[in-house]
């Protein structure tokens, strides 16, 4: 039997150079963007993964290619009774936590065999310590409780779910057995279009960064960081928001192409944009909206929104139910 297996979100992390003894494996997946449906089991689910993750532009991942990483992942996470020990390594911010979060949800409906299962969890960001300050943090492991697998395993059906009212009680309830959960489940929900103008909190930080005209799109990426509670973003799929809002029916950004690099084009507001962010127009009411965050499509036919003021969902109603515009709205 082999001594211990490392997991963690991906190749930043630097626990091959700590010196520390094991394997490791790098989870990889942006779970926070794109479909996670319910009823799929890890191997049915990272076909899926694969195909939305290919299709970003910017990634230049292959569909096969990323499926294969997948697999692969999902032998070696399989195979965990031939080890000692699994170790989860992983931080506080949306993209780290919905990995644990499946992982342990995986892990629940397993019998471990002898194979401890532990646990390590920092608020700050593993790519970024030294492999000397990885190796540091092995002792503060702590086997994983029974309370942490029953809020994982509820957190990740809610997370997976059509209807994410579930996700939002979250909220009210007691989540102290995993302490950073909260705060991710609201930048989740705070992904949904908002009431005010049918924007995603980065959409809005995307056009608010873009105001005054002076970011490349480069730039914008490490201001929307800037604004992040806590970083969970890659520049790929940030880059993809950005196309997506200069590509809309009615774009609410404009590039201005510098040399052949998407980064280095710089990014300004039309008046669509303008309207957006003084609530005066609804950004998907003027570009429609097909999109999956975890279990949720949104589609004009299934459009719940996030209510940041009042941190509560607003759920789907039928189109001669919505309150008109504002006086002024932009329209296509």
């Amino acid at each position: 039997m082999s001594e211990t297996l490392h997991v963690t979100n991906g190749e930043s992390v630097g626990l091959k150079e700590s010196g520390l003894e094991g394997e490791v494996l790098f989870w990889n997946d942006v779970l926070h963007e794109g479909p996670v449906p319910e009823g799929l089991s890890l191997d049915d689910l990272s076909p899926v993964r694969a195909r939305f993750i290919a299709s970003l532009a910017f990634g230049g991942y292959e569909e096969s290619s990323v499926l294969k990483i997948f697999e692969q992942r999902n032998r070696k996470i399989a195979s965990f009774s031939k080890f000692r020990e699994v170790v989860l390594w992983f931080e506080g911010d949306l993209y780290d936590q919905l990995q644990l979060l499946q992982i342990l949800d995986w892990f629940a409906g397993r019998p471990l065999n002898g194979t401890r299962l532990a646990l390590i969890v920092v608020d700050t960001y593993l790519g970024m310590l030294e492999p000397k300050h990885l190796a540091d943090l092995y002792p503060v492991r702590h086997e994983v409780t029974r309370e942490e697998m029953e809020l994982a395993g509820r957190a990740w059906k809610a997370f997976r779910s059509p209807d994410p009212t579930g996700l939002a009680r979250l909220l009210d309830e007691d989540t102290s057995a995993l302490p950073l959960l909260r705060s991710a489940v609201r930048r989740h929900l705070e992904q949904f279009p908002s009431p005010s103008n049918g924007l995603s909190r980065t959409e809005r930080q995307i056009l608010e960064a873009a105001e005054d005209g002076r970011l490349n799109v480069a730039e914008l990426f490490l201001e929307d960081q800037r604004r992040e509670e806590r970083i969970f973003m890659g520049d790929f799929v940030f880059f993809n928001y950005v196309r997506n809002l200069a590509e809309c029916r009615v774009p609410p950004v404009k590039l201005e192409p510098k040399g052949e690099s998407f980064s280095g084009a710089g990014v300004a507001l039309t008046p669509t944009g303008r309207a957006l962010l003084s609530n005066q127009s609804d950004h998907v009411e003027l570009n429609g909206i097909d999109r999956w965050l975890g279990g949720v499509h949104l589609d004009p036919g299934h459009l719940w929104r996030w209510d940041a003021v009042r941190r509560a969902l607003v759920p789907p109603v039928e189109p001669e139910a919505r309150s008109p515009l504002p006086s002024g709205t932009i329209h296509p």
